[in-house]
């Protein structure tokens, strides 16, 4: 199974007190990965600003432009948690702002937004890694489909190929009255047709060998059940 590797995450922090930011950035040290962060206040906010981020988090806003930025960050494409202040029903913030995560204001609250924010990061790269595993899967399908197509039609393929082949030798056994540039077309005729014949043995050897490698692969995993079932 391939490994995960988490990039390092941006994160935008949006708020109107220094001392968010500077609490967040010192507890996020304490962490094994420390993500870039971008800080901004609320008037400085605009409606593309959160989406070249992964993650938008804030907090401490004025309390005019509250509303306004949780609008803007419950619209917006990228994941957003916001930091109740106190007093705010957390119940009707969330009613209102569905796709705003909303962290309440308690003792613990830079823990909480610290852990809820690692575990949508994690979310997201395994989703990112879902869907490139969804991408080869069907990308493999797509060879095998064509490789299924070629092997069905290898033995009427190499007939027609035999035919040629043989009717092209024949002619060339028969070039002696042919005008020159019609003798070389010949030729060339008779080396191509050469060269797709290779090409076919070639596809038939290989043919062959995946049927070995499948073959000796069933064979090692009937020993194996048959090795553990003798322990058992």
């Amino acid at each position: 199974m391939s490994q995960i590797t988490n990039p390092v995450a941006r994160l935008l922090v949006i708020s109107d007190q220094a001392g968010f930011f500077r609490d967040l950035v010192a507890r996020w040290q304490m962490q094994s990965q420390v993500p870039e962060f971008t800080a901004v206040n609320s008037n400085l906010l605009r409606s593309t600003s959160a989406s070249a981020f992964e993650i938008a988090i804030a907090g401490d806003l004025q309390s005019s432009r509250a509303n306004e930025i949780r609008t803007l960050l419950n619209r917006g494409a990228a994941p957003a948690l916001y930091v109740s202040a106190a007093g705010e029903s957390v119940h009707g913030l969330r009613r209102a702002y569905p796709r705003l995560t909303v962290i309440p204001r308690h003792d613990a609250w830079l823990d909480t937004l610290v852990l809820v924010t690692e575990e949508i990061l994690k979310r997201r790269e395994i989703c990112t890694h879902i869907q490139r595993l969804e991408q080869n899967a069907r990308s493999q399908e797509t060879h095998a489909a064509l490789g299924k197509y070629m092997a069905e039609m290898r033995h009427g393929f190499n007939n027609a190929l035999t035919s040629v082949l043989g009717n092209a030798e024949l002619l060339m056994l028969q070039s002696a009255g042919l005008e020159p540039n019609m003798r070389e077309q010949l030729e060339t005729l008779h080396a191509m047709t050469l060269r797709l014949h290779e090409m076919m043995q070639r596809f038939t050897s290989l043919e062959l060998e995946m049927q070995c490698a499948e073959k000796t692969a069933r064979s090692e995993k009937n020993l194996e059940s048959l090795t553990y079932a003798a322990r058992a």
